[in-house]
């Protein structure tokens, strides 16, 4: 008997699919409403994907030169990585940074580094994506500050900042305020950046993250969408026009090695996507379109036989592609030993290249559209994913739902089911579970030097030896009277970073005042 197959989301897959398990399916079009087969009427024939890498470690200088290296290989934008003090509103020289600075992305304490991240690059012409939460409003700020040293026009400075709080407390762990406080200054940076960053992205709603925690496909789509519906909803209760502020929200997803699973979650995340923002009163087309990025999966990544994940990467690579995405990054084969090697990012970012050059899939839109089996995949995938929605939606919200322990506990589950298939051999890992070698060769790996946290200390003494001291206090004052009051937090932030104060210091300002989550 043919034994039952699944998709990783337990979805069941028949021996074979026919135009009968299709009943009323839409003749869509790309880029018109519900934007399943794409936001672009021609796609990639257009205009390919842009090819970022994410990479950030160790210095402002060290990751700078990568950035460059990056920028001559062919990069069309830039991602950045920060450390986990910058992410959790810490100064590299304050005790719970010990062990952690560099370790992870960028150190970025000060105005000052913000410039040496960025030496020799024009802000005007690349476009910068920034992995960051919860000091979100601080690296937007500083990225702002030194737009302005170089001269440049806000109206063409582009790029996004994930900004993307409620996964953290289900998924990662990267919090700093309580969730209420923390949707405040998410709604304060979309006004501020509707009327004086008009290119920029104000969030990244991401399902990565979600993924990586070990949430099912269908859970990474149902979860990210409910997250973004409860955004735009804080926006509009704030009065924001929701056909200006849908044309600035982008989203990140993972793909993972089921290449059908996966492009059928993107085309299903745009059909859901374009129906929520309606819903909500949308009636400009384009704030319905979902714009996402994706990022291959980390967690699928294996340090047994590392060169295997090139392959992995490749396939989720395509997955992306042929399921629409707007920007890519793919990771490096030795980043489940280290950060990626130069080497590693090289072969990394030329996957990209073939795929998109030599494999034609970016020749047609919606290559897959019209399959017989996509077309029910993605059908099913959305049908699950609204089911996992309206019991958030029985909760009160996405808020209510993480502050209830439902998502966290969801997550949980499938990961631990997840990790039991891999144990038993239900689930085949290549190199892991079978097909093991008794010796591997080893692969050279990114080295981080401790004493990085011992250089940031000292320039951060010599920043607070040479700054106004005066003008530190009352910027910092500002940032206090405004967080306690109704005014936006943004022009005090970009006023406190222009006067040397640090990320720490802004962010233990907003402790006094919003308190810490857990």
């Amino acid at each position: 008997m043919d034994p039952v197959r699944c998709t990783p989301s337990g979805i069941e897959v028949k021996t074979c699919y026919h135009r009968e398990d299709l009943p009323g399916l839409a003749d869509e079009q790309p880029g018109k409403f519900p934007f399943s087969r794409g936001v672009q009427p021609d796609m990639y024939r257009g205009r390919l994907w842009t090819m970022r890498q994410y990479a950030g470690f160790s210095t402002a200088e060290e990751s700078n030169r990568r950035y460059h290296y990056l920028l001559s290989q062919g990069v069309m934008g830039l991602s950045v990585a920060f450390d986990l003090p910058t992410q959790i509103g810490y100064d590299s020289d304050h005790p719970l940074a010990e062990g952690e600075v560099g370790k992870v992305g960028v150190a970025i304490d000060s105005l000052r580094d913000m410039e040496r991240l960025f030496d020799g690059i024009s802000l005007e012409k690349v476009s910068t994506s920034m992995t960051i939460n919860a000091t979100a409003h601080i690296l937007l700020a500083l990225y702002v500050a030194l737009a302005k040293r170089q001269g440049a026009n806000l109206g063409l400075v582009s790029g996004t900042i994930q900004n993307d709080i409620l996964k953290e407390y289900a998924a990662r762990g990267t919090y700093i305020y309580p969730p209420r406080p923390s949707m405040r200054i998410i709604t304060d940076i979309f006004e501020w950046c509707s009327h004086e960053l008009p290119k920029w992205n104000t969030i990244s709603i991401s399902g990565y993250h979600i993924r990586e925690a070990g949430s099912t496909a269908v859970q990474e789509l149902a979860f990210t969408l409910a997250n973004g519906r409860a955004y735009v909803q804080a926006a509009l209760d704030k009065g924001l026009d929701i056909d200006i502020l849908g044309r600035r929200l982008s989203f990140f997803f993972n793909a993972h090695n089921n290449l059908f699973e996966e492009v059928a979650k993107f085309r299903a995340a745009r059909r859901m996507w374009a129906g929520i923002m309606r819903d909500l009163g949308a009636k400009d087309p384009r704030a319905m379109m979902l714009r996402f990025h994706t990022q291959t999966g980390g967690s699928t990544l294996t340090a047994q036989q590392p060169l295997n994940n090139i392959a992995r990467v490749t396939i989720q690579g395509l997955s992306a592609v042929l399921g629409g995405t707007q920007s890519l990054h793919t990771n490096g084969f030795d980043e489940a030993l280290s950060l990626p090697t130069e080497e590693a990012a090289r072969i990394a970012l030329r996957t990209q290249q073939v795929i998109a050059h030599e494999s034609g899939v970016a020749d047609t839109v919606d290559p897959l559209a019209g399959s017989y089996y996509v077309e029910w995949l993605t059908l099913e995938m959305e049908r699950r994913a609204a089911t996992l929605m309206a019991r958030i939606d029985a909760m009160g919200g996405a808020v209510a739902a993480v502050e209830q322990g439902f998502v966290q506990e969801e997550i949980a589950r499938s990961a631990y089911e997840a990790q039991r298939d891999v144990e038993s051999g239900r689930s085949i890992i290549v190199g892991v579970n079978r097909y093991r070698v008794e010796d591997e060769a080893r692969v050279p790996v990114t080295q981080i030097d401790d004493s990085i946290r011992q250089l940031q200390s000292e320039r951060l003494r010599q920043l607070r030896s040479e700054r106004d001291k005066a003008q530190v206090q009352s910027c910092l004052a500002d940032v206090r009277q405004a967080a306690a009051g109704p005014g936006n937090l943004m022009p005090p932030v970009i006023a406190a970073v222009e006067g040397l104060c640090t990320l720490g210091e802004i962010s233990d300002t907003l402790r006094e005042v919003f308190g810490e989550h857990g």
